[in-house]
């Protein structure tokens, strides 16, 4: 591959790195090595088996952060895919790769945008930064969550971060995310009597006593969301019962479920409502609640309309604000007081076989960002 732009052929050098979570491979010191090059101070920050970095440019406020992760979901069997998963192609204008939507391609183009962006404005108003971890798509409890402690202990704080999450739904910028919704997950352990299936009368049956709360769960109307919220999904992931014989009736059934809720609802809320149907039908059960992340909104504002006008300007279409999806690491930088924004390529791809972007799109999504930049930190 020859006359490549300098976003694709980063992002083709960040792919070619095997990063499967939560390792960075070298991702992380190419970016450092550029970003260095154009005056960014750079903070190696390892926390468990997990690196990351922050790396700032100026001293002063307001800060405009670009936040990402250089490591990817496993591939599956190598033998499936079009081509290496980790040995980029371009083929018919596709690039083509693990990483290249989620999100390498936005890596690159972040960097990039930044090289134009200092090489024009080298004494631009405030501070750019970038908060890069390799642990977005694992447990995500090394990563972002612990580098913004990190920061909120020195009083170091982001103005507005802008996450390169595939965003984008046909067109690149057609869709940015302005928040998202929380997410809690529950394992529910419902206790029987283990018995012969011949003597129900000496045994209680986990599965039959569950079924119908779980299908008062399922038909509970939760919320009706608001004009930037859907409403409040419930949704049963996994059912797990029995000892795999067909004359025995299990001692317990085990089921996991999710929350995907708005700003109606709380997580408090959300435990109380469920404690309070799954006694109604006195059930012997034991439950372990796990809070992913809380609903976080970001209004209009100066983030949100340099971000519009930025696509606007260069893609020249109209952009959708949404708070669909799952969640991203914007979960932990939000609460901080940060304006966020999630803007990165087309999604269709993501965490699949043969998982590509239009080649073309990283240096449209590289000007967008440079746009953002200059719309924030030039007068």
């Amino acid at each position: 591959m020859t006359n490549l732009s300098a976003t694709l052929q980063l992002a083709i050098d960040l792919i070619a790195q095997p990063s499967v979570t939560p390792d960075d491979c070298d991702c992380q010191n190419l970016m450092i090595e550029r970003l260095g090059a154009i005056g960014f101070k750079a903070e190696k920050l390892r926390f468990g088996e997990v690196d990351n970095f922050w790396a700032r440019r100026g001293d002063s406020g307001p800060v405009l952060c670009f936040a990402g992760h250089t490591d990817v979901v496993p591939t599956g069997p190598v033998d499936n895919w079009q081509h290496h998963p980790f040995e980029p192609k371009i083929e018919d204008g596709m690039l083509c790769g693990r990483g290249a939507a989620d999100m390498k391609g936005s890596l690159a183009a972040m960097v990039t945008a930044c090289e134009r962006f200092v090489a024009e404005h080298p004494d631009h108003q405030g501070s750019i930064a970038f908060l890069i971890t390799s642990d977005e798509e694992g447990p995500a409890v090394n990563g972002t969550i612990k580098v913004v402690e990190h920061l909120e202990a020195r009083n170091e704080k982001i103005t507005w971060c802008l996450v390169g999450e595939p965003s984008s739904s046909t067109h690149v910028g057609d869709v940015v995310k302005n928040g998202r919704r929380g997410s809690l997950g529950a394992k529910l352990k419902v206790k029987g009597i283990q018995g012969h299936v011949a003597y129900p009368q000496l045994a209680r049956n986990p599965i039959h006593q569950v079924a119908p709360a779980l299908a008062a769960l399922t038909n509970e109307h939760w919320d009706n969301g608001n004009e930037f919220f859907p409403p409040t999904s419930f949704q049963i992931s996994n059912i797990n019962s029995g000892t795999g014989a067909t004359n025995v009736i299990p001692g317990h059934a085990d089921i996991m479920f999710n929350f995907r809720f708005s700003t109606e609802n709380t997580a408090d809320t959300l435990k109380e409502k469920t404690h309070r149907i799954l006694d109604s039908f006195r059930l012997e059960y034991d439950i372990e609640w796990t809070l992913f992340g809380q609903p976080f909104l970001t209004g209009r504002g100066d983030l949100v309309d340099a971000t519009v006008n930025a696509i606007k300007t260069v893609a020249g279409i109209d952009t959708e604000l949404s708070t669909s999806g799952g969640t991203s690491d914007g979960r932990f930088i939000a609460p901080t007081g940060a304006q966020v924004v999630e803007l990165g390529p087309v999604n269709a791809t993501i965490h699949k076989l043969n998982e590509r972007i239009k080649a073309a799109d990283l240096d449209v999504l590289s000007a967008i960002y440079e746009s953002i930049l200059r719309n924030l930190l030039v007068k």
